[in-house]
């Protein structure tokens, strides 16, 4: 998959059968409206293309307005939206910066210099909520109409529901925001995760006895927060195996400690692997900029503040032993082979 910073770049295709939208979460009405477009993509001859956004429009009106609770909750990373995006088969990705000027065009006006002269757009699919240009002026009916005096297919694909509830950004969001990792799984069609590089951090945790790998969440307003029972994947272990690790992980500001340190209060995933790799052990190596990824099963509880050293030592010794037990209850209810 190729991706683009904008879309006057000389790499990207002269024609194509595109989609536009945020796909925060890349969730199962993503996947299915990105199995559709790649189907049409395959029928008229050319590569299938996703237009998104970056930052979210609704994170760029929040700034200009100065009303930071209007911005969305951000369910991934860029990083990890552009990976799931792969594994759902797209040719190319084009991130759109979100700034005044794209958010002054018309309707009309997005239509030829984004899709037509932009994008070569021969086949453009939405969702049934799309809207588009200056104060959200445009929608289907708009496009529909541009696309048959222009020369370009439009389709619509009506919502996707999981047992009756539409499936939805803001249903992920919700989900998550309760702890429900089961429904959010259910949601994505997989596992929340969150991959990156592993940063420096206080390194406490190894003074603590808690050794962590930390991985910054690229936004200030994550959809998950607290504490939770994780897989670890990426880690080398016996004869190079990379069998996932379980551990138990912090996603949030940490507010016992120091807002002025290393890491100057960003958002954080600190996780302790509860059975350390004994490669890494026995020989010391460090795993700063090694890319890992970290799957979210099970929420313990909200961040706590602890009034101390001592209190907060404890309190990671008691999710560990939590997570475990809830690890173990897993493996039994689990059906027999």
């Amino acid at each position: 998959m190729q991706v683009f910073r904008g879309f006057q770049h000389p790499g990207v295709a002269p024609a194509c059968a595109l989609t536009i939208g945020n796909f925060d979460g890349v969730h199962r009405g993503h996947q299915a409206m990105l199995s559709l477009l790649r189907g049409e993509a395959r029928q008229r001859g050319l590569p299938s293309c996703v237009l998104t956004f970056e930052p979210h429009p609704r994170d760029y009106f929040a700034r200009v307005l100065g009303k930071p609770a209007l911005a969305p909750a951000r369910i991934v990373t860029l990083r990890d939206k552009l990976d799931q995006l792969q594994a759902c088969g797209v040719d190319q990705v084009v991130v759109l910066r979100f700034d005044a000027q794209l958010a002054a065009l018309s309707p009309q006006a997005f239509i030829d210099q984004v899709l037509c002269q932009g994008l070569g757009a021969r086949y453009v699919l939405v969702g049934d909520d799309f809207r588009f240009g200056a104060q959200r002026a445009g929608d289907y009916a708009l496009l529909d109409a541009a696309g048959a005096r222009q020369g370009f297919d439009v389709a619509r694909m009506n919502s996707y529901e999981v047992h009756g509830l539409r499936v939805s950004s803001s249903a992920v969001r919700a989900a998550l925001a309760e702890g429900d990792m089961t429904a959010t799984a259910r949601l994505l069609g997989r596992p929340y995760a969150i991959s990156g590089h592993v940063v420096h951090g206080r390194k406490l945790g190894r003074t603590l006895g808690f050794r962590t790998l930390n991985l910054r969440f690229a936004h200030w307003k994550p959809a998950a927060s607290g504490i939770f029972v994780v897989q670890v994947h990426g880690l080398e272990g016996p004869l190079g195996s990379h069998a996932p690790r379980l551990g138990v992980a912090n996603l949030g500001v940490r507010p016992s400690l120091d807002p002025s340190d290393v890491n100057g209060g960003r958002v954080l995933l600190e996780t302790h692997v509860l059975d350390w790799p004994d490669r890494l052990a026995a020989s010391g190596q460090e795993v700063y900029g090694q890319v890992i990824r970290v799957e979210l099963l099970h929420k313990l509880h909200d961040e706590l503040k602890y009034d101390g050293l001592e209190s907060l030592t404890a309190g990671i010794a008691h999710d560990c032993t939590e997570a475990r037990a809830w690890w173990d209850a897993r493996a039994e209810a689990l059906p027999l082979k």
